[in-house]
Parts: C-alpha cells; structure tokens; sequence
C-alpha cells in the first residue's frame, strides 16, 4: 500500500482522536475530582449532537459556531444534575451510583428516540468536501478544523485548572477532600462545578464530532464505552491521559480500518485495552498506586 495513502489516514485518525481525546477528557475529570463514574456521558454528547443538528436545521448555524452555546448548554445541564440528583448520592455505594447514571442515561436515549427517532442525522457544511494539502499529505478539512477545535478547547481547560482560583479549589478537592472541607471550601458547589465542566468538555466534543459522524439515539452508549476505553487506556484520572489515550485509539482505528475492514476497528481498541490492562494496569499516563 503507498505510503501517503497510509500517512493521510493516520493523520486523519490522529485528527479524529484529538476529538475523542476531548470527549474522554470529561469523563477522566468528572471522575478524577467527584470520584462518580459518569454513565450517560456518551448519551449527554450525543444530545449536544442533536442540538447542533437542529441549529443547522433550522438557522444554518455552523456548528464550529455553536461549540460555546452549546458547551454553555451542557454545562447548566450537568451542574444541575450533580447538584440536585447525584450530590445525594456521593455518600452512597458505587452500585447505588451506578444504578443511578444507568437511569439517567436510558432516559436520555428514550427521550432522543422519541423526540428525533431513530434516523440518522448530519449537518452538511460548506467545507464538507474540502482539503488541504502539504506537500505529499491531502488532510481533510472538517477533520483539521475538528482536531484544532479540539485543542484549542482542551487547551483552555488546562489553564482554567492551573491558572484560576476555582480550577486550583478543585484541584484541591480532587487531592484532599477532608481537607477542602477543613479550609472552608463548598465541596458540593465545586463538585456541580467539576460535573458541569466535564458536561460542557463532552458537549463541546459532541458539537465538533459531527463535522465527521452522523448521529442517532443509539450512538450514546457507543460513545460512553469508547470514553471509558479512552480514559482506561491513558490512566483513570489523568487528563493528559484521556488526551493521548484519545489520539492512540483514534489512530488505531483509522489503520485498523485502511489495513482490514471498517469494522474491526472496535476490535483492534479493545485489543490495546487489553494490552494496557495486562502491562501497565494503571493507564499509559496513570499513577501508579501500589
């Protein structure tokens, strides 16, 4: 096989998995501060999705444009949800949890169905068909724009936590949560924070994934498993982590699907999940605890 035709897919698949990276982003935050494993997070992408879908429907509206509505959007979402359903759950076991998000995340699905059924649906940009090429290498500009987004995103959230009172006051919680509590700070209301946050890094990913894939209510629980793979192969917790787990499997997947079929590309990011489990149980960027 050429080999520009094999450095145009991964670069596509690196491109792709800058989003994915994202998208795990939020679940690795959510979970590396209120310590809840958020089970609808690929159901909470897939409504910013139909959000996007139905601005371009409707108005036209890019959705490069709507990223910051609809992040907004996500962000009141999962504040709420964390502040008035899972706060009173964070004392409780991890199945009551579990239970809990499973729920939340079947009624997200039905409403979907229900409200745009089970069609899928895509917004089609004036740039759909564009590229641009260097030298040797043709990338396709929905997935440059996707990627750069996506970055630019991501790169926003790490000075938000490193640079800003509140990101420092979560960082704490995450560290020492008795302490947060002895120092005086609302660990509920930095908690609503954190979820909200990581709604909005998913509803941002949600927003930009759809220059690539089409959307259906189904796609939700596709999305929370690919998250969970992600964030487990990078390392629990660490958002760094999500990211390059994020570009290793989209990689993966996109020479999986040059190299064999489009459907074994599922496959082959299990496969490094289990390698992963099996040589470094904690994730390629996770601490090791033991």
């Amino acid at each position: 096989m050429p080999a520009d035709i094999v450095i145009n897919v991964a670069i596509g698949g690196i491109l792709t998995g800058l989003v994915y990276g994202l998208m795990a982003l939020g679940l690795s935050v959510i979970f590396g501060v209120v310590r809840v494993v958020n089970f609808a997070h690929g159901e909470m992408m897939t409504i910013a999705m139909y959000i996007a879908v139905t601005a371009f429907t409707a108005f036209h509206l890019d959705p490069l444009l709507m990223l910051v509505p609809i992040a907004v959007i996500l962000f009141a979402f999962g504040y709420l949800l964390q502040a008035g359903l899972i706060n009173l759950f964070i004392a409780r076991p991890e199945h009551s949890q579990f239970l809990l998000l499973v729920a939340v995340a079947l009624i997200m699905v039905n409403a979907l169905l229900i409200i745009f059924g089970p069609d899928a649906q895509n917004v089609q940009v004036a740039y759909a068909f564009d590229s641009y090429q260097f030298g040797g290498v043709l990338v396709d500009a929905t997935k440059l724009y996707a990627g750069l987004t996506a970055i630019l995103v991501t790169a926003a959230l790490f000075l938000f936590f490193r640079y800003t009172a509140t990101g420092t006051a979560i960082r704490a919680c995450a560290d020492n949560y008795t302490g947060a509590q002895v120092v005086g700070l609302d660990v509920n209301r930095l908690y609503a924070l954190t979820f909200g946050l990581g709604a909005a890094c998913v509803g941002a990913a949600g927003t930009i994934l759809l220059l690539i894939f089409d959307v259906t209510p189904a796609v939700g629980p596709a999305y929370t498993l690919l998250a969970f793979v992600i964030v487990i192969t990078g390392g629990l917790g660490s958002m760094p982590g999500a990211l390059v787990g994020g570009v290793l499997i989209g990689l993966t997947e996109a020479i999986a699907g040059l190299l064999f079929t489009p459907s074994a590309k599922s496959m082959f990011a299990f496969a490094i999940l289990v390698l992963v489990l099996l040589f470094r149980p904690q994730g390629i960027m996770g601490k090791d605890t033991a």
